[in-house]
Parts: structure tokens; C-alpha cells; sequence
């Protein structure tokens, strides 16, 4: 018996994700011009930024385990996290570091083996990963405020990657390193090496 989802998102799940990235643009917004007193022009400029470097790498992110997961028969559905959307906009108006934890795509099924629920877990930093060269090929090809901001999304998509691979559950990491460990040692150590690539 499978659990999959229709191959569409709902509109329930779409509201979940839309206010996950309107969340966490804010808070990078706010933590890196200066919190409230962040200057309209100024505010505008990184919403933007980051609402197309993180926020597509976050979406894409989230949809890679989705899709990956019910290609197994799985239900796979994303949820905000209300608690932590509020933590990580707190800390980004009073505190000079940042929380992310908007919230995750959540799977059931009986059948999820081992090596199934590692390949679900790696295909959203694999994604990133491929953002990363997306954003690098625009870099090279680019200069000016473009060349900034595809700077900006390889970094933070090779960090995106990066820190989901640290093997602490519930990050991705700990999935895939019980999976295979060697998967696991190559991801992370890419993502790694291309987070201070730009």
C-alpha cells in the first residue's frame, strides 16, 4: 500500500512554503541591515537578494526530499514551523546570529528503507549543490550587482548544503551517514570546500 501525494503542491502547502521564505528573507534581511533600523532603500535591495538566492535554494531544497520521497510511495508534505519562524525572526532583530529553522517536509511511510530514507535526505543538499553551479556560472559570466548576487547564492547555497550535512539529526547528515558513509564524506566535503569559493 502506498501513502504518495498527488504530484502537485497543495494549497495549504504552497501558504506553508511562501511564508517560510518571506520568514527567512526577513531575518537575513534584518540581521544584515542592521534590524529595525534598516533604511527603506536598503531593505528592499536585500529582500530581493535574498529572497532569490536563499529563498529558491530553500525551496528547491525542501521539494528535492518531497518529490525524491514520494518517487518511494511515500506521503511527503511541508510544514512551516510557526515556533521556530518567530525564534529565527527574534534573533535576527536582537541578536547578532542566526537560527534557521523554518521548518521541514515531513514522510511517512512503512516501507522507507535505509538507503531509501539517505537518498531522500541527500537529494536536497545535492540540490543545493547544483545551485551552487547555477550561481557560479552567472558569477563567471557576470560583473557588478549581478556578479554580487550570484556570489551571494553560491556561498549561501554551498552553506545551505554544508550545514544540512552535518551529521546531528534531525539535519539530513545523520540519514545519509547511515546510509553510506562515503556518500555522506563527499557531499560534505564539497559543499565544504565550494562554501569559501566565492
Amino acid at each position: 500500500m502506498k501513502y504518495a501525494t498527488a504530484s502537485f503542491i497543495s494549497l495549504e502547502e504552497f501558504v506553508n512554503i511562501a511564508v517560510s521564505v518571506v520568514a527567512i528573507s526577513l531575518a537575513l534581511t534584518f540581521n544584515t541591515a542592521g534590524g529595525l533600523s534598516v533604511k527603506p532603500p536598503d531593505f528592499v535591495f536585500y529582500m530581493g537578494v535574498f529572497t532569490l538566492t536563499v529563498g529558491i535554494g530553500f525551496v528547491l531544497h525542501e521539494l528535492a526530499h518531497k518529490f525524491t520521497a514520494m518517487r518511494y510511495g511515500a506521503w511527503a508534505q511541508f510544514r512551516a514551523w510557526p515556533a521556530g519562524l518567530l525564534l529565527m525572526l527574534g534573533m535576527a532583530l536582537f541578536l547578532p546570529i542566526m537560527f534557521l529553522a523554518p521548518g521541514a517536509v515531513y514522510i511517512y511511510s512503512p516501507y522507507i528503507n535505509k538507503k531509501q530514507n539517505g537518498i531522500i535526505s541527500v537529494a536536497g543538499p545535492l540540490t543545493n549543490l547544483a545551485l551552487v553551479a547555477v550561481f557560479g556560472v552567472i558569477y563567471a559570466f557576470s560583473f557588478g550587482t549581478v556578479r554580487e548576487i550570484a556570489s551571494l547564492g553560491a556561498s549561501v547555497n554551498a552553506f545551505l548544503a554544508f550545514f544540512n550535512m552535518i551529521p546531528i539529526f534531525p539535519l539530513d547528515g545523520s540519514k545519509v551517514l547511515a546510509w553510506d558513509w562515503r556518500v555522506w564524506l563527499a557531499v560534505i566535503a564539497v559543499a565544504f570546500l565550494l562554501s569559501g569559493g566565492f
